[in-house]
């Protein structure tokens, strides 16, 4: 059929979807946050005709969506706006959509050791090096890529089955404080581990000072 108007196919509207879905993932402090990549998950369901309950409704039985959408869900467990780990949630119900783009697939054996090791290794205060000194450069690196501020990474490997597994960074200062510069420390500090493949309440593991930096 003709297309006399010039009008962008079903297929070209997906795919520039998709695109801008893994920039709002990515940055989702310079996309608009959570409510943007809910907009552009809405978009893509209309244009897959997905009819089924949606992302709200899956999050919801995840224990991972409140009144405030995953925001709120993630306020209770990580102080302060923590976009990053937002964005992650919402990452996983996009890869098994098939709409996440992955950095890097972990090879299997890489994948056994992390999920092996993942929940044991929080029993001690980690940094951002320590976690990309043992694990490597993550699957997806949600945040901005300035090394003071936190930010979430997570891995995965190439079968859709297999959970993401997600570190949790954080920087900033006390809740007391009179000024929001210079951050506490030199590097984010690990909070908590996360796997996709539990409700977000037992999907945790804390590092001793995700516990205390826990909002009570």
């Amino acid at each position: 059929m003709s297309n006399p108007q010039g009008l962008r196919t079903g297929a070209e509207i997906r795919d520039y979807l998709v695109d801008q879905l893994n920039l709002a993932l990515r940055r989702p402090g310079m996309s608009g946050g959570e409510a943007a990549i809910r907009l552009v998950l809405d978009h893509l369901e209309y244009a897959e005709r997905r009819d089924g309950p949606g992302f709200p409704r899956l999050l919801e039985e995840r224990g991972a969506w409140t009144p405030l959408g995953v925001t709120g869900a993630f306020a209770l467990v990580i102080p302060g706006r923590y976009e990053s780990g937002i964005a992650s949630v919402y990452a996983e119900y996009s890869r098994a959509q098939g709409w996440l783009k992955i950095d890097r697939t972990l090879t299997t054996a890489e994948y056994s050791s992390l999920a092996t090791e993942h929940r044991r290794w929080t029993a001690h205060d980690r940094s951002l090096s320590d976690v990309l000194e043992t694990f490597g450069p993550p699957s997806i690196h949600f945040g901005g890529t300035n090394p003071l501020y936190g930010k979430t990474l997570s891995y995965t490997s190439g079968s859709p089955t297999d959970p993401m597994i997600s570190f949790h960074l954080w920087n900033g200062t006390e809740p007391d404080a009179e000024s929001s510069w210079p951050p506490l420390y030199s590097e984010p500090v690990l909070l908590a581990v996360r796997s996709s493949g539990q409700s977000l309440e037992t999907s945790f593991a804390f590092t001793p000072e995700g516990i205390r930096r826990r909002p009570s």
